[in-house]
């Protein structure tokens, strides 16, 4: 066999690397050769003959970092070469997250429903996933990327217009057979967002019907769940009895719990999960290695305003009776997270308003300040000028809370990654780097083999990927070389990611990124 190994010319050999291999064992010294796209030997022993070899003697190589939980829907459109993912070592992306997603389309409603988060895209020349991945293929892609089929667009499909509503028996039915159609085809998984209209509005029978579905596939459930701040553990709750009713694998997107006086449910949240991990339930969390976090700045609104359209939201914010009303629901919620009550105007920044430029990077108290208003006000006066992006970051957690849940064996990585912002999250360029070097390398919360491997094996196991996620002789050539020591974020650049190769090409080496695109939808 060894023989055989070394009569054939191989493409690429990687000469005395020090692998993480994405299991979370010890690292270990040796060479890599790959043919085509694929791991084809590791060893120590000597091979002579390689098209490419490439020196990794001072440098770590593990497997290209897998982002569980990201919206990259569109940037796969506007950047095929996925720059922000390449230059911070993701190789696959897990998309179509919070319930937000681009298939099946229903047109303009669908458009507005994702902007925010996912941006803006004017031909959206698909209907459905086939046509979509069609689409997107065209001028090939950077990354792999897998689809999880979003709650939003189902809804919005069988629903209508109108989907600000509880779903009938018979729409829920068309859900299902689409999500079912959608599964068949090649998705991933299911997910919803049940803090954002128009998904908040699905009953308990909605949410088991499509899980059922989910289950027949054997795919991943993914929820960024109805309440993270003073409702964390009843909400967490529901998700948990819904998957524990239908055997689901879930997945809690971006666990935290949000405001001061929340923070001591982390723990309660930890142990909730883990007894339903003792009885069985197939529960799981990611995070993201921030404390603070970026949605729409419309997300701070009542549910029954953001099921209307956008003309009928800032119409009613226009409104002096109906504002006054409104300034009371968001001071004391019903059912739903008001962020604005729960963590201050203090803490909430308008990272970017297409209509109102000169606000972008303010707080909200500032904005108070500056058009000589209640800071609840000038929101409702701001939010009911903007006819285009509106974009927030708000401070939600306390580092200690952050470093809790980050060392609990359950959670992994993902970023939680949104590109519709000309002014980004940092997590969106920086996540994954920030994660290593400042939690597992400066801080040791946690061993170096195992952060990588919640980066990487762990996140392409949680899927359901083959192939993928580790170093190993057979599977897909997604890796990295990397240099501990200058890892860092520096500005607007990421350092210490040397080398990153996607499915046997080599994508980025030092800080230039070149060569084909030889990412797949998955």
């Amino acid at each position: 066999m060894i023989l055989t190994r070394h009569l054939k010319m191989y493409d690429k050999l990687i000469r005395n690397a020090l692998i993480y291999d994405g299991t979370g064992k010890a690292p270990y010294r040796a060479n890599v050769a790959l043919f085509g796209d694929r791991i084809a030997f590791i060893g120590n022993e000597r091979i002579a003959r390689a098209k490419d070899v490439i020196d990794a003697s001072n440098l770590i190589l593990t497997p290209g970092f897998i982002d569980i939980h990201t919206h990259t829907d569109l940037l796969i459109l506007s950047d095929p070469d996925m720059s922000p993912r390449i230059n911070q070592g993701i190789t696959t992306d897990v998309t179509g997250n919070c319930g937000i997603g681009v298939f099946p389309s229903s047109g303009d409603e669908l458009k507005s429903a994702v902007s925010d988060v996912l941006g803006e895209w004017k031909d959206w020349g698909w209907d459905d996933y086939r046509s979509y991945k069609k689409y997107a293929e065209k001028n090939g892609i950077a990354t792999n990327e897998a689809f999880l089929v979003s709650h939003t667009a189902l809804r919005l499909k069988a629903l209508g217009g109108n989907a600000g509503r509880s779903a009938t028996d018979a729409e829920i039915e068309v859900m299902c057979s689409l999500l079912d159609e959608l599964l068949s085809e090649g998705c991933w998984g299911f997910s919803t967002g049940l803090y954002y209209a128009p998904c908040v509005f699905a009953e308990r029978k909605e949410l088991i019907a499509l899980l059922k579905v989910v289950k027949k596939h054997d795919k991943l459930f993914a929820v960024h769940h109805r309440c993270e701040g003073n409702d964390v553990l009843e909400s967490l709750s529901e998700v948990i009895e819904a998957a524990r009713e239908t055997g689901v694998r879930l997945e809690v997107s971006h666990l935290k719990a949000i405001g001061v006086r929340n923070q001591d449910k982390v723990p309660q949240m930890l142990e909730m999960i883990e007894m339903a991990r003792r009885d069985g339930v197939d529960v799981k969390f990611d995070q993201y290695p921030y404390t603070f976090g970026s949605t729409s700045l419309f997300s701070l609104l009542p549910p029954h305003i953001l099921s209307l359209s956008r003309f009928e939201q800032r119409l009613a914010l226009s409104l002096e009776n109906e504002r006054e009303e409104l300034k009371k629901e968001v001071m004391d919620p019903d059912g739903w997270d008001s962020i604005y009550e729960m963590v201050g105007p203090e803490n909430i920044t308008a990272l970017y308003l297409e209509g109102h430029k000169e606000y972008s990077g303010l707080t909200l108290s500032e904005i108070g300040k500056e058009r000589k208003k209640d800071p609840l006000d000038a929101l409702f006066d701001i939010l009911s000028e903007e006819t285009g992006l509106a974009v927030m970051t708000d401070i939600t957690e306390s580092e200690d809370n952050l470093r809790l849940i980050m060392k609990h064996p359950l959670a992994s990585f993902g970023s939680d990654s949104l590109y519709s912002s000309p002014i980004p999250h940092p997590r969106s360029y920086h996540g994954t780097v920030e994660y290593l070097s400042k939690y597992v390398l400066g801080e040791h919360i946690l061993p170096l083999e195992e952060g990588i491997r919640r980066m990487t094996g762990e996140n392409a196991e949680r899927v359901g990927l083959k192939f993928r996620g580790l170093v190993k002789e057979g599977y897909y050539a997604d890796l990295l070389l990397i240099s501990p020591e200058n890892l860092r974020v520096n500005g607007d650049r990421n350092e210490g990611i040397e080398m990153v190769m996607v499915n046997g090409e080599i994508r980025k080496r030092g800080n230039e990124i070149a060569g084909r695109r030889s990412g797949m939808i998955l």
